[in-house]
């Protein structure tokens, strides 16, 4: 407990950037952890003495009182082991640990690829300055089929009228 009251949960979240099912994991085990803390502090207010002597004061059953009491001084509360527990949640926490780390990289990759994209968008004259020869340099493709399309004298490109007209005509 005394290392999680250390944790800065928003901390956490923020400087791992933290997203989807392993921000909402997180958040989950916080809300147990705030949880389990206010239980314990709710059960540790509770008196923990009983006294006897006064129910014997308001009880006429004596014999009742003597069973509670003898049975109150013999319970003795079970330890729990709590490794199970704290492997969860370090299994948790290396599983959590692993989803971030890979949704970074994922995300750094997505950034170089934007980044290499907006460079190119900003630094690409207008389309009205191109020339052919810049066409065909970008796209060598477009001059090998408008090529092999001469060579078998069809000098119309397929689905050209219908797309913007017959400029025949003009």
């Amino acid at each position: 407990m005394a290392a999680a009251l250390k944790i800065e949960w928003a901390k956490v979240s923020s400087s791992l950037g933290l997203k989807g099912n392993t921000a909402s994991s997180l958040s989950a085990f916080k809300k147990r952890n705030e949880d389990a803390r206010r239980k314990l502090a709710q059960l540790q207010e509770l008196p923990t003495t009983l006294d006897f002597s006064q129910y014997r004061g308001l009880l006429k059953n004596q014999a009742v009182i003597d069973e509670v009491e003898s049975a109150y001084k013999a319970f003795k509360p079970t330890t729990i082991d709590v490794q199970a527990q704290l492997k969860g949640i370090e299994a948790f926490e290396a599983q959590a640990i692993k989803n971030a780390q890979d949704t970074k990289v994922q995300v750094d990759a997505q950034l170089k690829e934007l980044a290499k994209t907006l460079e190119n968008i900003e630094g690409a004259r207008p389309f009205d300055q191109l020339t052919v020869e810049d066409i065909a340099t970008a796209r060598p493709d477009i001059d090998t089929r408008t090529a092999e399309l001469v060579s078998r004298g069809r000098w119309s490109v397929p689905g050209y009228k219908e797309k913007f007209g017959d400029l025949s005509v003009l």
